[in-house]
């Protein structure tokens, strides 16, 4: 008995040094990724790669099953943060003209996605799987790089979060459908039953975060900051599992409970302590499906990963034109769009684990993970240098700026900013804050033009 035991806590620590390890060399990884200006997702998923028992590159053997579930609390913690961060008052003030430059950018990537997934001949699920996975950005790295770029003042920007907003609504109303398609059902009246328990619990949720954010609220009445946690991540598990119950996946269910607890006076608070687990968790979700992927199944995917990359180069270029000439701006700011909104990222995984789920084509997984891999490398580096791409384009000159005079009001604006986005950021700085950015968006045109001249220079 104590011979089995001491046995197994050897391997129990012999695993958690593979994964402290993996971990570390992650770490490692990410300062030089940063170097670049490559964002952590491709880097944990090379990790994971590298790792691999189907490569055998990795002088430690570590197995993706040691760490699947703490995977799904990534997954559930990613969705559930995208949900948290959902601004509802931005879309339904703006939702004509978001619906249009968003559901345009979404018809054309995913209407063309779904023809290249026919023409690649792996069946009709697989192409509508396909279609997601080339129509749809990651908010995750839409929004990190729009603020390690420090284009939040860009007249393009808000256009370019709105379509960002568009998305996390279809993908809720997607991943619904998906996961009855998925589910193999012949019979019509049993999906037409599973999509209106799906389409109901949809618009429950949607309901609840629109006008019930004062009732939720009163959960959370409480100055304990572990029962606080507890309870959030608590509820975030819940509606996963309620959400897989139900036939919309654990993925939807956590962005909805996201979505209502967004809309609770709780909400910066629940952000800030929310991020660092999406963040840690986070990692394993992509280091767990870096070990998933076998690289002898590279050779078949290739070439469909290659057009794939290229046809959603060409089509966001479009769809960047088309929403700028629909806002007014500029054709740079129609490049800037296009780049930062070519990164692909979690949702395109989590729709290769879903295939690879219902058993569908074992191609998919590794064109998802080659495609994000090459599409998470190159958006990031096409939106660093997207100006000066649209300079040599366009054939045009940034002007130089003239330094300000000093501005002691603008400066105390941007000391209130840096420490609400620190780690010591506090709610009430952090309401401040949303007080300054309306103030700067409620400002006249002529306004604006005087403080900033970053269109007219291209």
């Amino acid at each position: 008995m104590f011979a089995a035991a001491a046995a197994e806590g050897s391997t129990l620590g012999t695993d958690l040094i593979v994964l402290g390890t993996l971990l570390v060399v992650a770490y490692i990884f990410g300062r030089l990724g940063k170097l670049i200006g490559l964002p952590a997702i491709p880097i944990y998923m090379i990790v994971g790669f590298l790792a691999s028992p189907n490569n055998g590159w990795f002088p430690l053997n570590f197995e993706s099953a040691y760490i699947e579930l703490i995977a799904v609390f990534g997954l559930i913690l990613l969705l559930f943060n995208l949900g948290l961060e959902f601004d509802q008052d931005e879309f339904f003030g703006n939702a004509g003209k978001l619906l249009i430059s968003g559901g345009s950018y979404l018809v054309l990537l995913m209407g063309a996605g779904l023809i290249f997934g026919f023409f690649l001949g792996w069946g009709t699920r697989e192409a509508l799987i396909v279609a997601g996975i080339i129509g749809t950005s990651s908010s995750a790295i839409v929004t990190k790089l729009l603020i390690e770029l420090n284009r939040l003042a860009n007249r393009e920007t808000p256009m370019i979060l709105g379509v960002t907003v568009v998305q996390d609504i279809f993908l809720a109303i997607y991943l619904a459908i998906v996961s009855v398609v998925l589910s193999g059902e012949s019979d019509p009246w049993l999906v037409v039953g599973k999509l209106a328990i799906a389409f109901t619990f949809l618009v429950v949720m949607f309901s609840v975060a629109r006008w019930g954010g004062a009732y939720v609220s009163r959960l959370f009445r409480t100055k304990d900051d572990e029962l606080f946690t507890i309870l959030f991540f608590g509820l975030a598990v819940l509606f996963g599992g309620l959400g897989e119950v139900l036939g919309v996946s654990d993925a939807i269910g956590a962005f909805l409970i996201g979505l209502v607890l967004g809309a609770t006076r709780y909400s910066a608070k629940i952000e800030h302590v929310a991020v660092p687990l999406r963040d840690v968790f986070g990692a394993f979700f992509f280091l767990n499906f870096g070990l998933t992927l076998d690289p002898s199944q590279f050779p078949q995917v290739v070439w469909p990963v290659v057009f794939a990359v290229l046809l959603t180069l060409v089509l966001n270029v479009v769809a960047g034109q088309f929403m700028v000439r629909l806002y007014g701006f500029s054709t740079q700011a129609g490049i800037n769009a296009a780049a930062i909104l070519m990164n692909r990222g979690e949702f395109a995984l989590i729709l290769a684990i879903l295939a690879l789920t219902a058993g569908l084509d074992e191609r998919l997984q590794p064109f998802a993970g080659l495609y994000v891999l090459l599409m998470s490398v190159m958006g990031p580096l096409l939106a660093s240098n997207s100006e000066r791409i649209g300079a040599a384009l366009l054939h045009t000159k940034k002007v130089p700026v003239k330094p300000r005079a000093r501005n002691p009001l603008l400066e105390e604006q941007i000391a209130l900013v840096e420490a609400a986005t620190s780690d010591e950021g506090s709610t009430d700085t952090a309401r401040a804050v949303d007080r300054i950015v309306e103030q700067a968006g409620s400002q006249p045109e002529h306004a604006a033009e005087r403080t900033t001249k970053r269109d007219d220079d291209y």
